[in-house]
């Protein structure tokens, strides 16, 4: 249910569980985490997550989030190590983005968008706290009201009006996301692993 295309310098990492809008297991979660932390060892200088169909993920799988997948470890994990890769990590969403899938697209360098995607994060509704790193991440990107009115208000964004927050970056068409994002990488691909992780550094 996990894609891994690894071409050496790019990992595209797609989810492919569109018939149950890309809901996350604990199988996906811990495969997407390998992955990454492969991917950093191997000296890759672009990682880029997308989902097949319509919906980037809809969050945990229900059966599994009452299980208790909703509050383990496991998507901080993946979050972390996603934040710590010293290259350039892009979420390519090709739809709505929600819930705990939430965590591993703002630990993300960038977000791209299509232009019907929306935007949630229903904790309060459900009970459940937020992974521990998602709070902080989504402030530093939107501030601490538009943080609140997600997690604490229920806030649904459009995809206009994540990208006027800076939540998303850009909003391109469906046909065009996947070489937006391939165009991103491209110059990190083409460098050294330690430029880019210089110029990572550099950033903060």
């Amino acid at each position: 249910m996990i894609g891994v295309q690894d071409t050496g310098a790019l990992w595209v990492l797609t989810l492919r569980r569109p018939e149950k809008a890309n809901s996350l297991t604990r199988t996906m979660l811990e495969g997407l985490d390998r992955a990454v932390r492969r991917a950093t060892a191997e000296g890759a200088r672009a990682i880029v997550l997308t989902g097949e169909g319509k919906v980037f993920s809809a969050g945990a799988d229900l059966d599994e989030a009452r299980a208790g997948l909703a509050t383990a470890a496991v998507w901080e994990d993946l979050s972390s190590a996603i934040a710590a890769f010293p290259g350039l990590s892009i979420a390519a969403l090709n739809g709505t983005l929600a819930g705990g899938a939430m965590g591993m697209a703002l630990a993300c360098d960038i977000r791209l968008a299509v232009p019907g995607a929306k935007f949630f994060y229903p904790v309060m509704k459900l009970g459940f706290l937020p992974q521990p790193s998602d709070p902080a991440r989504l402030a530093a990107l939107i501030g601490p009201a538009r943080a609140k009115m997600i997690l604490m208000g229920g806030a649904k964004a459009e995809a206009a009006e994540a990208l006027s927050w800076g939540l998303i970056d850009r909003i391109v068409p469906p046909e065009e996301l996947m070489p937006a994002a391939l165009a991103l990488a491209a110059d990190c691909i083409a460098a050294t692993p330690e430029h880019v992780a210089a110029i990572r550094r550099m950033i903060g």
